[in-house]
């Protein structure tokens, strides 16, 4: 057997390559689980297509009885959960895709507190309830406005309490301006761009007439598909929800009065309707 003399420079080195081989086979193995994430190689790992229940694993903390799930819009939405508080409409659309393919799940409860957010957010999420096969419940607690509102009417039965602040049909863009402040402190605006309303609602600077009228022109289209959507999904007369629609919110009875809710009523009372119409006791997936 032959013996290699120790040489404690080599080894220095041996150990150095070492630990390099490693790091780099650390970061190959890395950049396969990306891959493979990408590719959706793991998606049965979390029971993510239609055949499996997704809330049983995932929301009903191990409970394979829950058969109504509860999706949360609570806080500003938005089309994805930029900052802390949002909601993303990506993630809502998911919740309830996820909650119609389930198995398990028979109906589907929107837990709304929110005073609203971006429009194309509270169409999306509109829009997938109106798709969703099962029953769809809403039930607004301290508010539910503007795009939270939008959200809602997308399902088969709103509840709110008589306390509840239902509406705010309209919208805004409004925004203040810091080019008096800017002045004040000796800052100018130096408009360099390729036309001259690319940079229209830039907070540093005065807002043109024409300007205003360009940015009023966008939010009446936006509020006027806001109003049809709501004359539509709520079975109303266009008249009326344009009557309504001056910004304003409501309290639960006079929303009710006025079409915008089905029922006064809470949590309680959506599973006590829907228990009805299940046929069955409500076990909400948590």
């Amino acid at each position: 057997m032959k013996f290699i003399k120790s040489d404690p420079a080599r080894d220095k080195k041996l150990f150095k390559r070492m630990g390099i081989a490693i790091v780099i086979i650390a970061c190959l193995l890395v950049i396969k689980d990306e891959i493979l994430w990408d590719i959706g190689y793991y998606e049965d790992e979390f029971n993510l297509d239609e055949n499996t229940s997704y809330y049983s694993e995932d929301y009903g903390n191990g409970n394979e009885n829950c058969n109504v799930a509860k999706i949360d819009l609570k806080g500003f939405i938005d089309i994805e959960e930029y900052e802390d508080g949002d909601v993303g409409s990506s993630d809502i659309i998911r919740e309830i895709e996820n909650a119609d393919n389930s198995g398990n799940i028979k109906a589907i409860i929107l837990d709304i507190d929110s005073s609203g957010g971006v429009a194309v957010a509270g169409e999306e999420i509109s829009n997938a309830f109106s798709r969703a096969e099962k029953p769809t419940v809403s039930v607004i607690r301290t508010m539910g406005l503007s795009a939270a509102y939008w959200s809602a009417i997308g399902t088969d039965m709103i509840f709110a309490s008589a306390n509840s602040d239902v509406g705010s049909i309209g919208v805004t863009i409004s925004y203040v301006d810091n080019s008096r402040k800017n002045q004040i402190e000796g800052l100018t605006y130096n408009k360099i761009s390729s036309g001259k309303f690319k940079d229209t609602g830039d907070s540093d600077k005065i807002l043109t007439y024409e300007e205003k009228l360009l940015l009023q022109r966008d939010v009446d289209i936006v509020a006027d598909n806001f109003i049809k959507a709501v004359a539509e999904k709520r079975n109303l007369d266009i008249s009326k929800v344009r009557a309504l629609a001056d910004g304003s919110t409501m309290a639960g009875q006079m929303a009710l009065d006025n079409g915008l809710i089905d029922k006064i009523g809470d949590m309680y009372s959506a599973k006590e309707y829907l228990s009805g119409l299940l046929d069955e006791e409500v076990i909400i997936c948590e």
